[in-house]
C-alpha cells in the first residue's frame, strides 16, 4: 500500500519534527513554524515599512538541516509533471538560484508539515499540475 508523504520529509525528518514541535499547536500559524526553525526571512518593521532580511537560521538546527537536505533532494528529483510543486519549483527555478529555490521550498515543506500536524486526517495529497498558457 502506498502511503501519501509529504515530499523531502522522510521517516528521520517526520520523527525529529513531532519530537521537536509535537502536534504543532503552540504555533498561531504555519510561517510560525518556519520561523521556529529558521526557515522565513528575518523581518525589520518601522513605522509601517517592512523589510525582508536573509533567512535567520535561527531555531533548531538540527530540523531546518534535514528539511534543507530534503527540499534539496526535491529540487533534484521531484516529477515535474505528476506534481504541482515541481511546477512551482520550476517557476521559481527560472527565477532565483538553486540555493534560494531549496530554501524557499524547504519554508514551505515545513508549511505543509504544520498543516498535516494541527488539522486530523489531513493529508497531502499530490495533484496533478494545471498548465495555464502564458
Amino acid at each position: 500500500m502506498i502511503r501519501p508523504a509529504i515530499p523531502g520529509i522522510g521517516p528521520l525528518g517526520a520523527t525529529a519534527l513531532v519530537a521537536a514541535a509535537g502536534d504543532g499547536r503552540q504555533f498561531k500559524k504555519a510561517r510560525d513554524l518556519a520561523a521556529w526553525l529558521g526557515l522565513v526571512p528575518r523581518q525589520h518593521s518601522t513605522g509601517g515599512k517592512t523589510t525582508l532580511l536573509g533567512i535567520s537560521k535561527r531555531g533548531n538546527a538540527y530540523i531546518r538541516r534535514l528539511l534543507i537536505h530534503g527540499a534539496r533532494s526535491c529540487v533534484m528529483h521531484l516529477d515535474r509533471s505528476r506534481d504541482r510543486l515541481g511546477v512551482w519549483v520550476d517557476r521559481l527555478r527560472e527565477r532565483m538560484h538553486v540555493n534560494k529555490v531549496t530554501v524557499a521550498l524547504a519554508n514551505k515543506i515545513a508549511r505543509i508539515a504544520w498543516v498535516v500536524l494541527t488539522r486530523p486526517g489531513a493529508l497531502y495529497r499530490r495533484t496533478d499540475p494545471t498548465y495555464v498558457s502564458a
